[in-house]
């Protein structure tokens, strides 16, 4: 078993409960760890056998194109998809970080963490 890292995705999505970040969007930074069995890939250096990071991303990209009100919700739609596209995946975990959040302070990040 192998362990992969998408680290640091950036997207302007639109994700929020306040009527201004659905309309203004805001910066997302999204984390994806997953776990396969990379033996064959190890072996013969093909990538018909390995999990292919660009598809993964599309797959992630897609989900943050799509509004939600909750991170969270944008979260499990992540892990959901990119484990129905890749059947190969045993475990993955997604970080998602809204940069600058509304709350009234200087606040870096407000994170939602998934794995299954």
């Amino acid at each position: 078993m192998g362990k992969i890292l998408l680290d640091g995705m950036e997207f302007f999505a639109y994700h929020g409960c306040f009527d201004e970040e659905q309309i203004i969007g805001t910066r997302f930074i999204v984390d994806l760890e997953f776990t396969y069995d990379t033996h064959r890939a190890e072996a013969g250096d093909h990538l018909s056998d390995a999990v292919n990071y660009q598809d993964v991303y599309r797959v992630v990209r897609e989900e943050m194109e799509k509004k939600s009100y909750l991170i969270e919700h944008v979260a499990r739609r992540i892990l959901d998809a990119v484990k129905a596209s890749f059947p190969g995946i045993t475990h993955a975990r997604v970080r998602i970080g809204k940069v600058n959040p509304p709350l009234g302070g200087k606040v870096g990040q407000v994170c939602c963490i998934l794995e299954e």
